[in-house]
């Protein structure tokens, strides 16, 4: 009988998936550092980024996805994205004050920046690496949910208000990219698009994910400075512990309850698995919100996050298995 792989041995290759996202976001500091890529080259690229690269690479992974063909993951995976990103504001800003965050401007950025994880820049090289493109298409069906909440409730959460205005944000590349994927997939239409223009659409698409992670460690070089300060040690402990440990029981709990496909499966697991996304630290200078503690909690959760989230996949994939 073949002995059984060690704890160590099936941890390796899950450590191995991460560690390469965070080496390119040391590249991105790096680059940040010696002026190859300076601050006013960022808004030119992240628009090209989220309007032309993410929108190939979306219709790049949908169409001819056979995971797509199961009604569970189309109806199931944009509402499990929208409960997991709302369950996890409300569940931050209510325990906000136990780590010191009880003032009403701290209060609003812990919730917003620890409430939403890294839905898009980790979590689908991971899905591609470990799980292949079927899953990496349900991913994107249920960023749609957490895009969604994000414009919403999120924006409600950074503001304090009621004000509108989040919807007009969903309305965006990659949702416009799900929707016409989506159409030409579930019509048949896309066997139609010329071999040409469906390599051009993938040759742009694999740069996404590269860019968006460079970008992201120039965004930390820019911060850097705001990790001096040790005031802030003790929300930033709450953050990583309710991001990487308290907030992924409840959504490996949704991961193996609910009656859906094992591509949905596994994307929950993956998010389950994230540290807080990026996002919430443009958009806390924009919405009145604190730039430098939402930077904090991003850096340190993602940091910790390269031990947190091999453990995470591998005790999901122990309890909801890796199969189809």
């Amino acid at each position: 009988m073949a002995p059984r792989p060690s704890h160590v041995s099936e941890y390796l290759p899950l450590l191995a998936a991460v560690a390469p996202l965070f080496i390119i976001i040391i590249v991105g500091w790096f680059i940040r550092r010696i002026g190859w890529l300076t601050e006013e080259a960022d808004a030119s690229l992240l628009r090209v980024i989220v309007n032309l690269l993410t929108p190939c690479l979306i219709l790049d992974t949908i169409l001819g996805n056979r995971a797509l063909e199961k009604i569970g993951n189309v109806l199931l995976a944009p509402v499990a994205g929208f409960v997991t990103v709302a369950v996890g504001y409300f569940v931050c800003y209510f325990a906000a004050p136990l780590f010191g965050a009880g003032e009403s401007r701290q209060r609003r950025t812990f919730a917003f920046t620890t409430g939403i994880y890294n839905y898009g820049y980790i979590a689908l090289p991971i899905a591609q690496t470990r799980f292949g493109s079927e899953t990496s298409g349900v991913l994107f069906i249920h960023n749609l949910g957490v895009e969604i909440a994000l414009w919403t409730v999120g924006i409600m959460v950074i503001s304090g208000t009621r004000s509108g205005g989040g919807w007009r944000r969903i309305v965006s590349g990659p949702a416009i990219a799900i929707l016409v994927g989506g159409t030409l997939h579930f019509t048949g239409a896309y066997a139609y698009v010329p071999t040409v223009v469906r390599t051009a659409v993938h040759n742009l698409g694999v740069t996404a994910i590269p860019l968006g992670i460079i970008l992201t460690g120039a965004t930390f070089a820019d911060h850097a400075r705001d990790l001096s300060s040790t005031s802030r040690v003790l929300p930033t402990f709450g953050a990583c512990l309710l991001r990487l440990g308290v907030l992924p029981v409840f959504m490996l709990a949704l991961a193996i309850w609910l009656p859906c496909p094992i591509e949905l499966r596994h994307v929950i697991l993956i998010q389950a698995a994230m540290p807080c996304g990026m996002i919430p630290v443009i958009l806390a200078k924009h919405y009145g919100g604190d730039p430098a503690a939402a930077m904090r909690i991003i850096l340190f959760t993602s940091v910790f996050g390269l031990l947190t989230i091999p453990f995470w996949l591998q005790l999901g994939l122990q309890l909801i298995g890796s199969g189809h």
